[in-house]
């Protein structure tokens, strides 16, 4: 038996088997009526690796900063993000620090010599960040839950807030016990620094083998400080649990949603640009950082597409800074569009329309 498996027992695997969103043999989605379980209709194989290939990727490396000296200065607004790429943020939020999903793996799969590669390296190094306060982890996929940041950050004494059922990965892979809180949705956990933290719910699968299909759940976060509050999607499919979160646990100073990595055929387990803005509307508040993209090669569209699309159709509130630029969504006014450096002359000679504003 692995070491996931053996901790998958006793009182864990209890309030797994109470969770509403458990069933006869795992995790469902319980927001649609089919209480869908995997993926459906996925694009075959030759699909993703011949369609598009020479667009997944950026021509050149993307521009970045080091945030290293602008983390030591005073959040003036209380509220301060960094995006350090995919869905790797770190946030101060009324003088705590949190990491969300981090990942600084070279590839977002079980084998270190095959299955997507990162093409975008992290602007600074894992053993480079600042004290922190707390990690969310939103669920076991490859790209949310990787090994090698884990094992790096289980060293410091930091508490891991996480879905029900992933806590087992993190306890087989060396962080004591105690030092994992596993929420089902809407439990809340408050930490001794003062931060509250929600798992909500999200529409989307788990598992990192053939074998462990949703045998964790998948959730989204609600990260509240005394003055401010952040909603992150980790990995979803646009569903009416959107407007639920935004009555029950809103207003949001900001909102962290996933836009990459999309096909229509994934519509019910991840968003996309349209469907994040249609979310994003659903919770009612808070500025909106595009995550989940300009990383890893992991859909059939365009690295850049998820950001042309946001730039063209988002209102006022959409902020993307570049990556590892700290950023205060009080004081952000418009956004510049920095990927377009990138590929100037692919646009151009693609004959697409580029949109200013």
């Amino acid at each position: 038996m692995s070491p996931f498996r053996e901790k998958l027992a006793g009182l864990r695997l209890e309030r797994m088997h109470a969770s509403r969103q458990y069933a006869a043999d795992g995790f469902v989605n319980t927001y649609t009526p089919s209480a869908v379980r995997v993926l459906e209709n996925r694009p075959t194989m030759v699909d993703f690796m011949l369609r598009g290939k020479e667009l997944r990727v950026p021509s050149r490396p993307l521009p970045s900063l080091d945030p290293r000296a602008a983390w030591t200065r005073r959040v003036q607004s209380g509220l301060r993000a960094t995006w350090l790429g995919h869905s790797t943020v770190l946030l101060d939020i009324d003088g705590r620090r949190v990491l969300t999903d981090p990942v600084w793996g070279k590839r977002a799969s079980p084998f270190p010599f095959l299955g997507p590669k990162r093409f975008q390296p992290v602007p600074v190094a894992i053993d480079a960040l600042p004290e922190l306060d707390a990690i969310v982890i939103s669920h076991d996929h490859y790209d949310h839950l990787d090994y090698v940041s884990v094992r790096a950050l289980a060293a410091l004494n930091v508490p891991f807030v996480t879905s029900l059922g992933v806590g087992a990965r993190l306890e087989a892979w060396g962080i004591p016990a105690e030092r994992i809180i596993e929420l089902d949705w809407w439990e809340s956990t408050t930490l001794p620094n003062g931060l509250t933290m929600t798992a909500a719910p999200s529409h989307h699968f788990s598992g990192r083998t053939l074998r462990d299909r949703n045998s964790t759940l998948w959730s989204s976060f609600v990260i509240r400080g005394e003055r401010h509050s952040v909603f992150f999607s980790g990995d979803t499919g646009l569903a009416p649990h959107f407007t639920e979160i935004g009555q029950r646990l809103g207003p949001f100073d900001l909102v962290m949603m996933e836009v990459g990595a999309f096909h229509p055929s994934w519509g019910s387990v991840h968003l996309g640009p349209d469907n994040a803005l249609k979310a994003w509307k659903q919770l009612g508040s808070g500025s909106f950082l595009p995550v989940h993209w300009a990383t890893f090669n992991l859909a059939m569209h365009a690295w850049d597409e998820p950001a042309e699309v946001l730039f063209a159709k988002a209102p006022e509130g959409l902020v993307m800074p570049l990556l590892g630029e700290p950023f205060e969504p009080a004081f952000v006014e418009d956004v510049q569009p920095w990927w377009r450096k990138v590929e100037q002359e692919r646009w151009k000679d693609s004959g697409l329309q580029v949109v200013s504003r």
